[in-house]
């Protein structure tokens, strides 16, 4: 792609984003999340490949269907309270519809089932800024509008944590895979979203740290399934040493980055007497757990195949800057011993 193109639509894309950040009109907020969706559809379909063109109509149609839904709740909002504060929606109506359309947005369930399909027909870089950037616009104005509708929240994020867990056990295909990841996360964020809005930015915030750091191991060994991992000890030994780490760090287990915000929220739903979604919750990690598990396992204990379609890559030099990734590696797996100091910044 053109530099000067690329150059355009990644401004557009920021762009966008800051809109919807700094708008306090509906009409503001929607067009910034459009400005963001027809910046990233280009490239998106850069490579001309059918599935990264069905990839980006399926994409498309679903933003685009959540945009509509969104100007109409807005508009309902206008027509029955008189007014186009995002701060100000008090309505149930219009609340719980654009609740509905953010999710559709991000892709949490039940409204997830575009995001695996759209996922696997991208390339890794276009993946990662779909799995990253584009949660922010949407997240920032669920933020907002957060405190008026607890149990859709509690629903939507207990089935984004469990279709998370259950729909990335069968999963060959690496991308597919972080797609449930990504839905189980965004479950965690929104099931403590009303009872602590800074433990959910916290819980982002690693969140995009982590997913970082796994999209740019995968981008670095060109994988795309689970049998092209097996040939990534020829190619970086230390990273592949280090993978499982980063790897078990998005799972939430002790002592990596990733256990932090799940603890947090485990404490914080304890706390406000709902023990059974906690309970829920916890469990779900375990079916998360699972697959990056059998990924780590793939990786560091199985030889390749040596089947036509597992042989070994040329170990040519990767042109990939490495600065990104070390950083992103780093915080996954090191961060935990600063949630005491996180913990004192998030008290009241």
């Amino acid at each position: 792609m053109n530099p000067y193109i690329l150059a355009i639509l990644l401004f557009g894309l920021g762009l966008g984003t800051t809109i919807t950040f700094a708008s306090s009109h509906w009409l503001l907020a929607w067009m910034g999340l459009e400005m963001n969706t027809l910046a990233i559809i280009p490239l998106m379909a850069q490579h001309h490949h059918p599935r990264a063109v069905e990839a980006t109509t399926k994409y498309f149609l679903t933003q685009a269907t959540a945009a509509a839904t969104l100007l109409f709740a807005s508009i309902t909002n206008a027509w029955l309270t008189g007014q186009w504060e995002i701060q100000q929606i008090t309505h149930p109506l219009p609340t719980t519809m654009i609740t509905l359309a953010l999710a559709l947005k991000i892709g949490l369930a039940p409204l997830h089932a575009w995001l695996p399909e759209v996922l696997q027909g991208l390339d890794l870089t276009t993946g990662l800024i779909l799995s990253t950037w584009q949660k922010l616009a949407p997240f920032a104005l669920i933020l907002q509008i957060q405190p008026s509708n607890s149990t859709t929240l509690i629903i939507l994020g207990l089935a984004s944590t469990l279709i998370g867990g259950w729909g990335g056990l069968n999963q060959t295909q690496l991308r597919k895979i972080l797609a449930y990841s990504s839905i189980a996360h965004l479950g965690w964020m929104i099931l403590v979203l009303q009872f602590s809005p800074s433990i959910t930015l916290l819980t982002l915030l690693t969140y995009l740290i982590m997913t970082s750091s796994t999209f740019l191991v995968f981008k670095l060994n060109k994988s795309t399934n689970i049998n092209t991992l097996a040939t990534s000890w020829a190619k970086a030994p230390a990273l592949t040493a280090l993978t499982p780490l980063i790897l078990l760090s998005l799972g939430g287990l002790p002592p990596l980055t990733g256990f932090m915000p799940k603890w947090l929220i485990l404490q914080e739903l304890t706390k406000q007497g709902l023990a059974p979604t906690a309970t829920l919750a916890a469990l779900s990690a375990l079916l998360s757990l699972y697959f990056y598990l059998r990924l780590s396992y793939a990786m560091t204990l199985t030889i390749s195949p040596n089947s036509l379609l597992g042989t070994t890559p040329w170990r040519l030099p990767s042109t990939q800057l490495t600065y990104p990734l070390a950083t992103s590696t780093a915080l996954t797996i090191c961060l935990l011993p600063l949630t005491p100091a996180i913990s004192a910044l998030l008290a009241p």
